[in-house]
């Protein structure tokens, strides 16, 4: 049983690696290069962006074509991505258009990376597949914490392997080895999860539907809970949009961290992340339900980003930040099982990509927004961002209000 998802579980891995290992050299790489701080939220939106576009496409490609060789295709662009990216710090640093050229390259990688990177619509399709309605919100929470192992080793790896004799080379070259492990995983041992006489005869995704989401969701047609759901995910994912933006700038400017301690303290607050996913999340869902447990991490979302303003000292950072970690890990395995549960088998490659694409398309519109509001108004800026996971629990008051408690239960 837990053999036919070690490819999930790679792919889930690598996807969360491939960002968080960049968490805590990429602000040190954009001032290397004596580029402003909103440059950190460009990369990162540019990377957000091109992957905004590419999960629909991946993902109903999929449903047509299989899931195999859709994520064979996306993780070789993901490698192909980080070899460009090494091949960035190699070139000479000299002016274009007032940035430096190597900058230009980078974002280069980040689109292709992007572009290819959004093979998690395609990875949850998979696990959907080899799921019973029973085991989804279990194995979506699994996939969390194995989300929450990448957040651990992604920065403390980053920040270790930019410290050697390589600097951040040593950093990227790691990324290529773990890229080129998962692509030969994939093609060994994954095996063909969506068969033929399952799949859609046609594949039609125009540009226009593939950047305007609503026209998306109309055309499959789903059920008015998914409805709520997607948009009670566009508000947590508005936020964590906002928050992905300029967390690295801030605990930077809190704590005076260069690349390494940086790295070591993202390392250490991953364990949050990774012990929330894989355990307090089953727990929770145990015992109040799939619903009630998204409540409550909304909840823990507004308390824990007004509490991380509060105070400069690390010591009661931490256990601060834990509030939001906890509210922040309570929320993502269950949008994804929800809406699993609840999708058409038929399309549920669309339907995954759509909820990924709310989720790229956040990332693609508000980190540089957010690192430019961050300059002028610092740490206050999460104290606003409570609006958002607020916004999204009004949408869960509406949707109990409307269909009732125990339709949003992934049992």
């Amino acid at each position: 049983m837990i053999k036919k998802f070690i490819p999930a579980y790679l792919l889930t891995f690598v996807n969360v690696l491939g960002f968080s290992l960049l968490m805590p050299i990429l602000p040190f790489i954009v001032q290397s290069y004596q580029a402003p701080k909103w440059v950190f939220g460009l990369l990162i939106t540019l990377y957000s962006a091109f992957q905004f576009i590419g999960a629909p496409w991946l993902g109903s490609m999929s449903d047509v074509y299989g899931r195999k060789p859709i994520l064979l295709l996306s993780q070789a662009g993901t490698l192909l991505s980080w070899i460009v990216f090494i091949i960035a710090l190699l070139l000479p640093d000299f002016s274009i258009w007032g940035f430096a050229f190597p900058l230009w390259i980078v974002a280069l990688s980040r689109i292709l990376d992007g572009i290819t990177g959004g093979n998690s619509s395609v990875a949850n399709a998979y696990v959907s597949d080899l799921t019973t309605k029973q085991e989804k919100s279990y194995i979506f929470g699994y996939l969390g914490g194995i989300a929450g192992i990448g957040m651990i080793v992604g920065p403390g790896l980053g920040g270790i392997t930019a410290a050697t004799s390589l600097g951040y080379k040593g950093t990227l070259i790691t990324s290529v080895l773990i890229s080129s492990v998962t692509l030969f995983t994939i093609f060994k041992w994954l095996e063909e999860t969506h068969p033929k006489e399952k799949r859609n005869k046609t594949y039609t995704l125009d540009f226009w539907e593939m950047i305007y989401i609503p026209k998306r969701i109309k055309k499959v047609q789903p059920s008015p809970l998914i409805k709520v759901l997607f948009s009670m995910k566009f508000f947590f994912s508005a936020m964590m949009g906002f928050y992905i933006g300029t967390m690295a700038l801030y605990l930077v400017d809190l704590f005076a961290f260069d690349v390494k301690e940086l790295g070591y303290f993202m390392l250490f607050i991953g364990l949050f992340l990774s012990f929330n996913q894989a355990f307090m999340s089953k727990f929770f869902i145990q015992k109040l339900g799939a619903f009630k447990t998204l409540v409550l991490g909304l909840i823990f979302c507004v308390l824990g980003l007004i509490a991380i303003t509060l105070t400069n000292s690390i010591l009661l950072f931490i256990p601060y930040y834990y509030v939001l970690n906890l509210g922040l890990s309570l929320c993502f395995p269950v949008f994804n099982s929800l809406i699993s549960v609840n999708a058409n088998p038929l399309k549920q490659g669309e339907i995954m990509g759509i909820s990924e694409g709310i989720n790229s398309l956040c990332m693609a519109c508000f980190p540089v927004i957010s690192a430019l509001i961050y300059s002028y108004i610092g740490g206050q800026l999460y104290r606003w961002l409570t609006i958002m996971p607020l916004l999204a629990l009004l949408f869960a008051v509406v949707g109990v209000k409307k269909y009732g408690k125990q339709t949003f239960q992934a049992s």
